[in-house]
C-alpha cells in the first residue's frame, strides 16, 4: 500500500478520498487555491501546499504545478477524484511517466479511449453492447449535422466527444437550429474540456437513464456493483440519485450489469468507472463511460457494503479484488440527495454566501459527505455543491419516509439551497412512484410549486439568486415558558439622496442605491457572479423579451442572460472573458 497519497481535488470529494486513505495507513496531501485557503479538506489531511490563484485553469487544473507539489511532498501516488483533472488523460499520462508516482485511476490509454465519446461507442458496438444510433467519427460541419438529422430524423443530440453532465450537448429538433447548436457544443466543448470535436445520434426523448458501477483489477477480474438510477436531472443535471433502479425488471438489471463488465473488458479497463445507459421501452443503449469515481457512488456503497474508493486505492497498489461476482448482493435502498447553494425559486441560480447556520440530520441511515461547517463561506469561484445526504432504508417505501426525516432536520440558513425542492420531490407522486425520465423535471416540473417550497422551507435569510436579499429575520421568543420561532418581515428602510445617513455625496450606501436604481432602470443585470463565456449582442441591435444576449458560466454552469423587455441596445459594456459580479450592468436598453 501506498505511504502517502495526494488527492488532487477539493471539497467533499477530497475529504472522502483521504479518509479511505487515513483507514489504509497512508498519509494525506491536500492541495488548494487562494479560494480555499481554510477549506475543510486543507484541514482534513496530514500536510498541505497551495498551488495558485483563485481561478481552476490556474491551480486545480495546473498539471505541472500539482506533480511538482506531489515529488516534493514524497507524495507516491496521486487520487484526483472527480472533476478538475480526473478524466483528464494526459494529466494521468504525465503521472504514469513519474517515477515514484502512481496513478489511481484507469490507465491513460483506456481513459483516452473511452473518454471520447466516439472511440468508446465503437469498442463498446465490438464487444456487443448496444448504442444509440449515431456516428462514430467526428462531425466537421452544419451540413453534415443536417444530412444526419436526415438520416435518423430530428430531433438529434449534438455531443462534444470530452463532454458530461449535459454539458458541451445541444438539442436540435429541426435543420434550422443545426448553425448555432453546433457552434454552442463546440465552445462549451472547448470551454469545458480543451476539445471541439463534437459527434451527433438520435436523441431519445424520454429514456431512463441508468449507470453501473464497475471495479476491474490488474489481474483480469472485472466486477459490476449493481446500477443506479439517476433519471431525475435538471438540463441534463443529476439532483438525485439511486440504488437499485425502481423502473428494472431482474432480467434487464442482469443484461445491463454483464454489458457494462464486456465493456470494460473489452477496453482492457481497471479501477473504477461507470458505464451509463440510457432504457427507453425495454431497451438499454450505451451512452458513455465515466472513467473516475462519481458523484453518486455513495448510494452503490451502501446498497453492497463496498468502500468503491479503498478499492480503488488498492486496486492501484497492485492488489487482486477479493470477492466474486456472486458475492455482491444488493441490500436495502439508498438515495442521494445533492445539497447545493442553489434557489429553485430564481431557476435554480447559485447563491455564493455564509453559512450562517449549519445543522445537518443525524441517527440512522443516514450518511452526509461534506467538508464545511457553520461559518464557512461557499464561494463563486467553483460548483455549488454544499454536501452529499444519502439516505438508506429497508427498501424503497422505508428509504423515501426516512429521506422525509433527514430533510426537516437539514438546517441551512445564510444561502439558499436546494433542500426545498427535494422535500417537494418526497411528495410528488411521478417521482415517488418511480415514474420519472430524464426531462421530467424539465418538462412538468411546476414553477409556482416551487416557489411554494422555497417561501415554506427554505432559509429565513439567504442571498436571493435573483440580486436581491431576503426580507424577513428569524428571533426566537417565549410565551408563557413555551418557545416559538418567529419570522419577521421586516423590510429595509430606504433612504434618499442627500438624507443625512448618507452624507448627502454620491459614496453613500442609500444615496447610490437611489442613483442606481435610475441608471439601470433599462439595464440587464448580472444575477450572479461568474464569467462571460460569449456575447450575443452589439450596440444598436434589436432584441425582444427571452432573446439571449449573453451566457454567463457560474459555478460550473452555463447561464443564458435573457433580456426582460424588448428595446434597441445602447451599450454591452462587457467582453468575452470577463468576470462580474452579482448586480453589474451586462446591457442597456435606450
Amino acid at each position: 500500500m501506498f505511504d502517502k497519497v495526494l488527492v488532487a481535488n477539493r471539497g467533499e470529494i477530497a475529504v472522502r478520498v483521504m479518509a479511505a486513505c487515513e483507514e489504509l495507513g497512508c498519509e494525506t496531501v491536500a492541495v488548494y487555491s487562494d479560494a480555499d485557503r481554510d477549506g475543510g479538506h486543507v484541514e482534513y489531511a496530514d500536510e498541505a501546499y497551495n498551488v495558485g490563484p483563485s481561478p481552476a485553469s490556474e491551480s486545480y487544473l495546473d498539471q505541472e504545478e500539482i506533480i511538482d507539489v506531489a515529488e516534493r511532498a514524497g507524495a507516491d501516488a496521486i487520487h484526483p477524484g472527480y472533476g478538475f483533472l480526473a478524466e483528464n488523460a494526459d494529466f494521468a499520462r504525465r503521472v504514469e511517466e513519474t517515477p515514484d508516482l502512481t496513478w489511481v485511476g484507469p490507465p491513460s490509454d483506456a481513459m483516452e479511449t473511452l473518454g471520447e465519446k466516439t472511440k468508446a461507442r465503437t469498442v463498446m458496438q465490438e464487444a456487443g453492447v448496444p448504442v444509440v444510433p449515431g456516428t462514430t467519427d467526428p462531425v466537421d460541419d452544419a451540413d453534415e449535422v443536417r444530412a444526419l438529422g436526415e438520416e435518423f430524423g430530428y430531433p438529434i443530440a449534438i455531443k462534444a466527444e470530452g463532454g458530461g453532465g449535459g454539458r458541451g450537448m445541444k438539442i436540435v429538433r429541426s435543420e434550422a437550429e443545426v448553425d448555432d447548436a453546433l457552434e454552442s457544443a463546440r465552445r462549451e466543448g472547448e470551454a469545458y474540456f480543451g476539445n471541439d470535436s463534437v459527434y451527433v445520434e438520435k436523441y431519445l426523448e424520454a429514456p431512463k437513464h441508468i449507470e453501473v458501477q464497475v471495479l476491474a483489477d490488474r489481474h483480469g477480474n472485472v466486477r459490476h456493483l449493481g446500477e443506479r438510477d439517476c433519471s431525475l436531472q435538471r438540463r441534463h443535471q443529476k439532483v438525485i440519485e439511486e440504488a437499485p433502479s425502481p423502473a428494472l425488471d431482474d432480467d434487464l438489471r442482469g443484461d445491463i450489469g454483464e454489458a457494462a463488465r464486456q465493456g470494460v473488458r473489452e477496453a482492457g479497463y481497471t479501477n473504477a468507472g461507470t458505464v451509463e445507459f440510457l432504457v427507453e421501452d425495454g431497451e438499454f443503449y450505451f451512452m458513455e463511460v465515466n472513467t473516475r469515481i462519481q458523484v453518486e457512488h455513495t448510494v452503490s456503497e451502501e446498497v453492497t457494503g463496498i468502500d468503491i474508493v479503498r478499492w480503488q486505492l488498492r486496486v492501484a497498489a497492485g492488489d487482486e479484488l477479493a470477492f466474486a461476482q456472486d458475492d455482491v448482493a444488493i441490500d436495502g435502498h439508498a438515495i442521494e440527495y445533492r445539497i447545493n447553494a442553489e434557489n429553485p425559486a430564481a431557476d435554480f441560480a447559485p447563491t455564493p454566501g455564509q453559512l450562517t447556520t449549519y445543522r445537518p440530520p443525524t441517527s440512522i441511515g443516514i450518511r452526509l459527505d461534506h467538508a464545511v461547517a457553520q461559518g464557512d463561506e461557499i464561494g463563486g469561484d467553483y460548483d455549488s455543491m454544499i454536501g452529499k445526504l444519502i439516505v438508506s432504508g429497508d427498501d424503497r417505501d422505508h428509504c423515501l419516509e426516512r429521506s422525509k426525516r433527514a430533510l426537516e432536520h437539514f438546517v441551512v440558513e445564510g444561502v439558499h439551497t436546494t433542500i426545498p425542492f427535494h422535500r417537494l420531490m418526497l411528495d410528488d407522486e411521478t417521482f415517488v412512484a418511480g415514474d420519472h425520465t430524464t426531462k421530467y423535471l424539465d418538462r412538468e416540473l411546476d414553477a409556482d410549486a416551487l416557489e411554494a417550497a422555497v417561501d415554506r422551507w427554505g432559509p429565513t435569510t439567504a442571498a436571493g439568486g435573483d440580486g436581491t436579499g431576503a426580507t424577513t429575520n428569524e428571533v426566537t421568543v417565549e410565551v408563557d415558558g413555551k418557545r416559538f420561532d418567529v419570522v419577521i418581515e421586516d423590510g429595509l428602510p430606504r433612504a434618499t439622496a442627500g438624507s443625512a445617513d448618507t452624507g448627502g455625496g454620491s459614496s453613500g450606501g442609500a444615496a447610490t442605491t437611489d442613483t442606481a436604481e435610475v441608471a439601470t432602470a433599462d439595464a440587464i443585470t448580472a444575477e450572479m457572479q461568474g464569467t462571460i463565456l460569449s456575447v450575443a449582442v452589439d450596440a444598436g441591435d434589436e432584441v425582444a423579451a427571452g432573446d439571449v444576449v449573453c451566457v454567463l458560466e457560474a459555478m460550473k454552469m452555463e447561464n443564458d442572460v435573457v433580456a426582460a423587455a424588448g428595446g434597441t441596445v445602447e451599450s454591452v459594456p462587457i467582453t468575452e472573458g470577463d468576470s462580474v459580479d452579482m448586480g453589474d450592468t451586462l446591457v442597456t436598453l435606450e
